[in-house]
């Protein structure tokens, strides 16, 4: 991704200690590799970036949980136990030993430790371009954190650099609120440096942060706040939906003019393997959720483990005209009845669905395993997203600032191709638009803890699985001194 300068990146990696994510505490070698003697020059710097740009990647894993934990899909996979630790998250029974949310909450902090390094020398040396380089990096620790409140609420944080293993056994969960308020102040702050566009497809924006500081707002139903910054983005020109929305997803589509912010996946260079998930280039989670084709002509897609199976309920959310349907569901018996060569094998919990957003193709693979990396970039911020979140944002907030019709009428033109099928403009309206807009995107279980709608999901538990549990090796690592989520 960000071109992966992989052998730069290793180096770095290797230069700050990174542990194969064993830790997200990384601790410096002694000796003279370290990072005081590596922030000596421009390219020094702009080499660190990518490697708080390549943690960027393993947020596959949080993208599609946020779809299992919903009332999107189901889990999938070949039996009942496969990868239990999704399947867990899926039937809402995860504790605070589940390896996945180890690995999100590992591999979040990871990402923040590296852009903290940049923060703690970010006076070493002066350099053109060097303002919006440590903007870029202050956006990137706000995804990072961001992401963690999301599952967790309550997290530690660190702002100001390096954290040594006795530091951290010192160090309390900091409340979300307070989380919020910093992640806020930097995307502020990092606004003014940011450009609107960048030459290199991947890397942050001005765009792209607004987006973000709006989301972040909405999120606590600040939505004066958000419905502002929504208008940034959308009064910014920027940005426009793609006509026809069978296309957005195409891997030949990506970085469109509908991408606010693209998570980059690559198709060129070695990926994670089932030993080694952290060394991720490909998009980890594509390649779980293809079908178990077996043979026949089954181009141009390539087969999967069939995880992140949609529900009916999904494909019952869309209208006949909806063109949105056939572009975001593949429908398996359809599918087999145009080609009846193609065989393919039933997972657990088959629908006959499958995720056709994040399908993966023939000719997309990344070794050395191919069936677990395909290189279909996330589109992790849309622009049809910040439409609807706007919509919502001047719905909810006090005084509109902005026509919420307006947003909502866009989103439905182009679903449906002309202005026939237009809705009004209500909160009920919006919500409903969001879940068949952004199905299959990794948005749903997030919005319904946001939105209080979360009677839908089997299992879920109010009062207790809003969040998801600290991960119990990570507090006794930290001393025992942070209380667990409630209800774990």
């Amino acid at each position: 991704m960000y071109n992966k300068i992989t052998k730069i990146a290793i180096a770095f990696i290797i230069i700050m200690g990174i542990q194969s994510c064993d830790e997200y505490l990384e601790v410096l070698p002694e000796g003279q590799e370290n990072s005081e003697n590596f922030f000596n020059s421009e390219q020094d710097y702009q080499d660190a970036l990518v490697g708080v740009y390549d943690l960027l990647s393993t947020t596959y894993l949080n993208n599609i949980l946020g779809e299992i934990a919903s009332d999107n899909s189901l889990c999938g996979g070949e039996n009942p136990t496969d990868v239990l630790d999704w399947q867990q998250i899926d039937d809402m029974t995860h504790t605070p030993d589940n390896g996945a949310l180890r690995n999100i909450f590992q591999w979040m902090y990871a990402g923040i430790s590296r852009a903290n390094y940049i923060v703690e020398f970010q006076d070493k040396i002066n350099f053109d371009g060097k303002e919006e380089l440590l903007a870029e990096n202050l956006f990137l620790r706000s995804y990072y954190y961001f992401e963690l409140v999301k599952f967790f609420g309550d997290v530690p944080m660190y702002t100001d650099g390096r954290i040594t293993i006795e530091e951290s056994q010192s160090i309390d969960k900091t409340p979300a609120a307070a989380i919020y308020a910093q992640i806020e102040m930097d995307l502020i702050n990092a606004i003014p440096l940011l450009p609107w566009q960048q030459a290199q497809s991947g890397r942050a924006t001005k765009g792209a942060a607004w987006a973000l500081l709006g989301k972040i707002y909405l999120y606590q139903d600040k939505f004066t706040e958000a419905a502002q910054a929504f208008n940034e983005v959308i009064n910014s020109g920027q940005y426009q939906l793609v006509q026809n929305f069978s296309t957005i997803f195409l891997n030949s589509n990506e970085n469109n003019q509908e991408s606010v912010f693209e998570i980059q996946y690559s198709g060129s260079q070695d990926g994670a393997s089932f030993g080694c998930f952290q060394c991720v280039e490909g998009n980890v989670a594509v390649g779980f959720m293809g079908p178990r084709f077996q043979g026949g002509n089954f181009s141009p897609y390539g087969s999967g483990f069939s995880f992140n199976i949609p529900v009916q309920d999904v494909v019952d959310l869309y209208q006949a005209a909806d063109t949105r349907l056939a572009a975001t569901v593949l429908d398996m018996n359809a599918f087999v009845a145009a080609r009846p060569d193609v065989t393919f094998t039933e997972g657990s919990e088959h629908t006959g669905f499958f995720n056709l957003k994040y399908i993966p193709y023939a000719d997309d693979n990344v070794l050395p395993d191919a069936n677990i990396n395909r290189s279909n970039n996330y589109r992790a911020i849309r622009y049809a997203d910040v439409l609807l979140m706007a919509a919502e944002a001047n719905l909810r907030a006090p005084t509109a600032i902005a026509n919420p019709q307006t947003f909502l009428d866009a989103i439905r033109d182009r679903a449906f191709g002309d202005t026939n099928n237009r809705i009004t403009a209500t909160l009920e309206n919006v919500l409903a638009e969001r879940r068949r807009e952004l199905a299959g995107e990794g948005h749903r279980f997030f919005d319904q803890v946001r939105t209080g709608q979360t009677s839908s999901i089997p299992g879920f538990t109010t009062g207790k699985n809003e969040l998801f549990p600290i991960p119990r090796i990570e507090i006794e690592l930290a001393g025992n001194r942070w209380e667990q989520n409630a209800g774990y």
